[in-house]
């Protein structure tokens, strides 16, 4: 488990992290969500052990991770900046990454660099965004280690390779407990990946939840009134307001009216809620599933927050 202790990095007159408290289980995948400079490659960095930071501390089971090349064994940090080595290919680049980790898989390598169409001996400074993102990713999970710290990894990647990385994070968590630590401005690319999520704005984790807590305290509804005049007044220019003149013992949070259909996000226990509509005078309505964004909406504003402005 990777656990971090009032960890604080500055820069300048700038605090990139500010006193975060956080546990990272293995076996999970988080999610850590913020805008661009929000401080979630400093925190990578920590994470790694690259940074030195200012207060605090970054355990691995216990153990200090800075300056501790035993522990760094454990971490494969994947840069959204890309390097390599000067005039390298892929063949280099995995003779490299041997003699560090002793446990680097150079045949399945190999093999999954054929899979994604990538040229061992290409140098890879001709490579695109994409196939140079697909390499360092290949490169990650080949080298076998417990954690892998991933900085925007599905920028730069089409559809069909995003889904292609996420099977691969997911047949190494079943098969050896990977550990991936995600990062990216995007709430969307974590929709169906990860296990735990933080929100970070300004140095700080505004919001650390497992997405199955919080699920179980929200829900989306859709809805139609039997009858076609039981919307109030203005129900389209606010349909929030109207959610909460027809369900006036509900706590929606979010409100969208697409004709005679009512979506809904509500906070609440599932059974009261279906009580509440069961015994409301209508001709449907359906429970379905929450996406990311509706989730941490709810969540944030509990802080007012508006996460649409602190999530692209």
């Amino acid at each position: 488990m990777i656990k971090t202790i009032h960890l604080t990095k500055r820069f300048g007159d700038i605090t990139a992290v500010d006193r975060i408290d956080a546990q990272i289980l293995d076996g999970n995948v988080f999610g850590l969500i913020g805008t661009n400079g929000a401080g979630k490659s400093t925190f990578l960095r920590l994470l790694s052990g690259i940074l030195k930071p200012e207060e605090g501390s970054v355990l691995i089971d216990d153990r200090p991770v800075y300056e501790n090349a035993d522990l760094k064994r454990d971490i494969f940090y994947i840069s959204d900046e890309q390097h390599y080595l000067s005039g390298a290919a892929p063949e280099d680049m995995a003779r490299f990454y041997s003699s560090f980790y002793p446990d680097f898989d150079s045949e399945r390598f190999f093999t999954l660099l054929s899979a994604f169409g990538l040229d061992r001996r290409r140098k890879i400074n001709t490579f695109s965004k994409g196939m140079k993102k697909q390499l360092s990713v290949l490169l990650g999970l080949c080298a076998r280690t417990r954690y892998l710290l991933c900085d925007e990894t599905f920028d730069g990647l089409d559809p069909v390779m995003r889904q292609a990385v996420k099977s691969l994070f997911a047949e190494e968590i079943a098969d050896r407990g990977l550990t991936p630590v995600i990062a990216s401005h995007n709430l969307r690319e974590l929709e169906d990946i990860c296990d735990h999520v933080g929100l970070l704005h300004k140095g700080g984790v505004l919001l650390s939840r497992d997405l199955e807590d919080m699920k179980l305290g929200i829900h989306k509804i859709q809805i139609v009134p039997r009858k076609s005049d039981a919307y109030p007044e203005n129900a389209d220019a606010d349909p929030l307001a109207a959610a909460r003149a027809l369900f006036p013992s509900l706590d929606p949070v979010l409100a969208e009216k697409h004709g005679s259909i009512l979506l809904l996000t509500v906070r609440g226990d599932e059974s009261e809620i279906r009580h509440v509509l069961d015994f409301s005078d209508l001709l449907f309505y359906e429970m379905v599933p929450l996406t990311l964004e509706e989730i941490f909406i709810s969540e944030t504003e509990v802080n007012g927050y508006d996460v649409k402005k602190l999530i692209l």
